[in-house]
């Protein structure tokens, strides 16, 4: 019995060195994580100000219905 007790106290310990390893990745995780969606935030707060004054001809309109394609034979057909 105290051998099953000394074996299991040793996993509790290597439980608790592991958790709180993974709990100081969580954190710095956290940060890098808090930092990035702060400089998009930044990002698209100055892309919103520019595209104000003009749309970005990179991004296209997910509004507008595609072009119609051209057939094999030469004739324009709806791509729907």
């Amino acid at each position: 019995m105290e051998r099953l007790n000394t074996k299991l106290y040793l996993q509790n310990c290597y439980i608790m060195k592991e958790n709180e390893r993974l709990r100081k990745n969580l954190q710095l995780l956290n940060q890098e994580n808090q930092v990035l969606f702060s400089q998009l935030q930044q990002k698209l707060a100055k892309s919103n100000a520019t595209s104000t004054s003009s749309p970005n001809p990179n991004i296209p309109d997910l509004n507008t219905p595609p072009p119609p394609t051209m057939s094999p034979t030469g004739s324009k057909r709806s791509s729907q």
